[in-house]
């Protein structure tokens, strides 16, 4: 990767504000990486594409820490769940074996699995030592016949983000426009209802949440060409240029790829959100603007106060529940402003959030729904968060995986909200199961009997020998 290339990913004219600040993104500083580099970047904004072989070029270890770490899920194909790499040794890097190793590799999966399509991540020790992925490429999809496609996303170019629009980059130039779409089947067409294409980009489907959103989009005639990367087929992204319109749901990082497509071939684009029942009422009547459909918008209006009363029907007894409840809310990027919403659509209050990965964009939308005064924490440390939560008074954390077991050591009531959670809070039908989860994890006997002396406590006290 050329320090150009780099130098322009970094500095992304379609975020704010970068067009503000003329700033750009902070480069990369050694130990900036902890928490995940570019590699892993990438790994998330494709691995979810779920009929290609993906091959990790380089040792095992790169492999084992970023394999199925985003708890997304298929309604297909599970060849994504299949782990490859080339394990290089120390003695393939002596040598100069890991060009060979790479396209046996390849020869592999082709031979295996008949996948529609191979992506090869370079990795550090490849990177470092010189290794030509394009000509291997290249090289491989003509012998074998099926797209072989270079990731260059090295963990040392740069952060987790980073290696997000390293991913976005080689579906722009290897993958995006090399295929028409196919004709609507006839099945899927309704008399009077007009069929619009759209795309979905950062939506990654974590425990399966957007099934609760397409059937909406099937009801309102909005086909989904493609989503980058939850629940994708490779035939899926190849036919990306021809949407009549995008959502950027999350990661802010793939913003590059909603913006070329635009400048490219025209398609406009939005940014927004599927949690929470206002956010995801926006985000169908903003289709609706960007399609400039009358009846389409007759229709999402319809569609919209039909669910919003039934949603808030089944939600009026939790928010009984979760009335006046404080929540210290500790995650990054898009969720640091879209899960408030859906909190306070609960009646609960964020006394603050976290925005430790979030951009000067996210944080300006969290003033915009927690007002101008908005607590907002960067130190993400567990003295800094436990201190938090005992000065803002606090009644749950709800943070990601990593704070789990911080959480029960001190015995207050946590929700997990990232990547790893085992349960899908998107759209109106995720919204109860959201305030559920909160309820029970909030109302659980169990913090009233940690909390409590221990048995043995009050024996001590009076002086009695206790048992060894």
């Amino acid at each position: 990767m050329k320090t150009a290339q780099i130098a322009e990913l970094l500095n992304e004219p379609a975020c704010a504000h970068n067009a503000k600040e003329k700033s750009g993104c902070a480069k990369p500083k050694p130990g900036a990486t902890a928490g995940g580099c570019a590699f892993d970047g990438a790994q998330i904004a494709l691995l979810p594409i779920a009929d290609v072989a993906h091959i990790v070029h380089g040792p095992i270890a790169c492999a084992g820490s970023s394999w199925d770490n985003r708890g997304t899920r298929s309604t297909g194909p599970t060849l994504w769940r299949t782990g490859m790499t080339t394990d290089l040794t120390e003695q393939d890097v002596i040598m100069g074996r890991g060009e060979k190793r790479l396209f046996h590799a390849i020869k592999q999966a082709v031979a295996d699995h008949a996948p529609a399509a191979v992506f090869v991540y370079a990795t550090c020790v490849t990177a470092l030592i010189g290794d030509d992925l394009d000509a291997i490429c290249k090289a491989a999809a003509e012998h074998f016949g099926v797209p072989v496609v270079p990731v260059d996303a090295a963990g040392f170019y740069g952060t987790k983000n980073m290696g997000n629009r390293l991913g976005g980059e080689a579906m722009l130039k290897y993958v995006i426009g090399t295929r028409e779409p196919d004709p609507v089947p006839a099945a899927a067409q309704r008399p009077g209802i007009r069929v619009h294409d759209i795309n979905l980009i950062g939506e990654y489907n974590i425990a399966g949440e957007f099934f609760h959103v397409a059937p909406l989009f099937d009801e309102l005639g909005l086909r989904i060409l493609a989503t980058l990367s939850g629940d994708a087929r490779f035939h899926e992204i190849q036919t990306m240029h021809r949407a009549a319109a995008t959502m950027v749901v999350c990661a802010k990082a793939l913003l590059n790829v909603a913006r070329k497509l635009k400048e490219k071939h025209g398609v406009p684009f939005f940014e927004g959100s599927f949690y929470g029942v206002r956010d995801m009422s926006q985000a169908l009547r903003d289709f609706a603007g960007l399609l400039n459909d009358p009846d389409l918008t007759a229709r999402t209006e319809a569609l919209i106060a039909r669910e919003e009363a039934r949603a808030n029907a089944v939600l009026e007894p939790w928010r009984t529940r979760l009335k006046g409840k404080r929540v210290l809310l500790y995650t990054g990027g898009v969720k640091s402003w879209s899960i408030v919403s859906a909190l306070q659509d609960l009646g609960m209050e964020v006394v603050a959030t976290g925005t430790k990965k979030s951009t000067e964009e996210d944080k300006e939308r969290i003033r915009e729904i927690m007002g101008p005064d908005a607590n907002m924490i960067e130190d993400g440390s567990p003295k800094a968060l436990l201190g938090a939560y005992k000065d803002l008074r606090a009644d749950i954390l709800i943070a990601g995986g990593r704070n789990l077991y911080m959480a029960l050591k001190s015995r207050i009531p946590f929700l997990d909200i990232n990547q790893e959670r085992e349960f899908g809070y998107a759209g109106y039908a995720g919204m109860p199961e959201l305030a559920r989860q909160l309820a029970l994890t909030m109302e659980s006997p169990v913090w009233a009997a940690v909390k409590k002396p221990a048995p043995w406590a009050s024996v001590k006290a009076a002086g009695t020998p206790v048992a060894a």
